[in-house]
């Protein structure tokens, strides 16, 4: 899989925790309709704001249009970013997708 990376936490002066992870594009045709409905599905689970940036644009994770808008391409770095009680499981869940490609068959 390539060197891992490790998962940034921090307390805002809110104290609402913030988890934050960088992941590769591994699919060959980007993050088109079907892996994107799967990030929207799984982040749905979850109470915490769930954001993916890419260079300058941000898209709530959440939102179907919004990752569409994204346009991300196979080898583009994102950053995924969670802010809530649960942010470090919905980051975990995310990059578990990402991890297997999306290929839901694999064990997570």
């Amino acid at each position: 899989m390539g060197k891992p990376l490790t998962t940034k936490r921090a307390v805002s002066m809110n104290s609402i925790p913030t988890c934050t992870r960088n992941v590769v594009v591994g699919l060959e045709s980007g993050l088109h309709l079907t892996p994107s409905s799967q990030i929207v599905q799984l982040a749905q689970k979850f109470s915490s704001e769930f954001l993916i940036r890419k260079g300058d644009k941000v898209a709530d994770g959440k939102s179907m249009l919004d990752l569409m808008q994204l346009a991300a391409e196979h080898g583009e770095t994102l950053q995924l970013e969670a802010r809530g009680d649960d942010a470090d499981q919905v980051i975990a869940a995310i990059l578990s997708l990402f991890e297997r490609n999306f290929n839901l068959d694999q064990p997570g």
